[in-house]
């Protein structure tokens, strides 16, 4: 089996790449080569030295013809512009978003009408494709049923695309699969310039002694998972053999991975309880028009039935959340944490 993850080397290429490289195995069936496509592959990168892996370095856009080159049988994208950017530069989030993932899928299906095989296309999306419409506001809980009416060009963008990869679906040109992924938290490194970044950063940089701002109203309900259950959802829908019954994926539409739903007040009074006053309170709190307009169209209470149905959860709590993250990145943490 090939399997290739478009951004291979982002935040979550890196841990679905080591999770395959972990079990070798997909599907019950043996990982024969695993292909990493990025703009940007760091010098340092330790999972290049596996025996399985393969490295495509470019703009995806003009690197079809290499990932192609040989048969591609699983497909997981995970390459995309961020919200903010999107909104900054609408430009890059067309191409980047929508032109990009309109060309893959272009390619999967030269491959499957060719005689190939038809390519199981594992598409990373985002609850960015709901929000409240100033004439249909969005209902308390939300499903894979509820209308999407996206308020921002990424959400606009990740929706065109859920819609291309059911068509594809449909006529059999690849075996489209959607997840759509509530904000990952707590992410490891730098920042991004994904709008919801900070739902990272209010925990990341005290925890490491570093100041950090929250540009929201701490009342806002957010919705999160951490990383750990955001790998094990694109996998699991990776997995799922189609059809009715428990564990199986029913039809073309997205699957809304579990959330767990905080508001960041929450988030920060687990941070003070955990890791004390003086680390809590290297956050301070700065409004910001836009960033609060973006992440607070995003719903925060979700239907989670056909995601369970899959046998999967959301996290039990937001310490539980961070507790992970101290473990998963020790050296990261400065912080004297409490024990559990």
């Amino acid at each position: 089996m090939r399997i290739v993850i478009t951004g291979g080397f982002g935040f979550l290429g890196r841990l679905v790449a080591d999770a395959l490289l972990t079990r070798r195995t997909l599907c019950g069936v043996p990982v024969d080569r695993l292909v990493l496509a990025d703009r940007f592959v760091p010098p340092d990168a330790p999972v290049v030295e596996d025996p399985l892996v393969d490295v495509v370095q470019g703009d995806l856009s003009e690197r079809l013809d290499t990932i192609f080159a040989q048969p591609v049988h699983v497909l997981i994208h995970l390459a995309s512009a961020v919200s903010a950017e999107c909104e900054t530069d609408f430009d890059l989030g067309m191409s980047a978003n929508l032109d990009t993932t309109r060309a893959l899928l272009d390619a999967a299906r030269s491959q499957s009408r060719g005689g190939g095989p038809t390519p199981r296309l594992v598409f990373s999306s985002s609850i960015a494709v709901y929000g409240s419409d100033p004439e249909l506001q969005l209902p308390p809980l939300i499903s894979e049923s509820t209308l999407p009416t996206p308020q921002s060009s990424y959400g606009a963008q990740k929706r065109v695309c859920e819609q291309l990869i059911a068509e594809f679906t449909r006529r059999g040109f690849v075996d489209g699969r959607v997840a759509r992924l509530v904000t990952v938290s707590v992410r490891s490194g730098k920042p991004n310039a994904a709008a919801s970044g900070f739902l990272s950063g209010i925990v990341r940089e005290p925890l490491s002694g570093l100041p950090a701002v929250c540009p929201v109203d701490p009342g806002l309900q957010v919705a999160l998972a951490s990383p750990r259950r955001t790998v094990e959802g694109i996998l699991r829908i990776t997995e799922a053999e189609r059809g009715s019954g428990p564990g199986r994926l029913e039809g073309t539409l997205p699957v809304n991975l579990p959330a767990l739903t905080v508001t960041v007040a929450e988030m920060l009074d687990t941070l003070r309880r955990v890791a004390g006053e003086a680390v809590a309170d290297l956050v301070a709190v700065a409004p910001d028009p836009v960033v609060e307009a973006i992440v607070g169209s995003w719903p925060a209470v979700f239907d989670d039935s056909r995601a369970r149905a899959l046998g999967l959860r959301p996290d039990d709590s937001f310490e539980s959340v961070l507790r992970a993250y101290v473990e998963d990145h020790p050296e990261a943490v400065t912080a004297e944490v409490t024990a559990p």
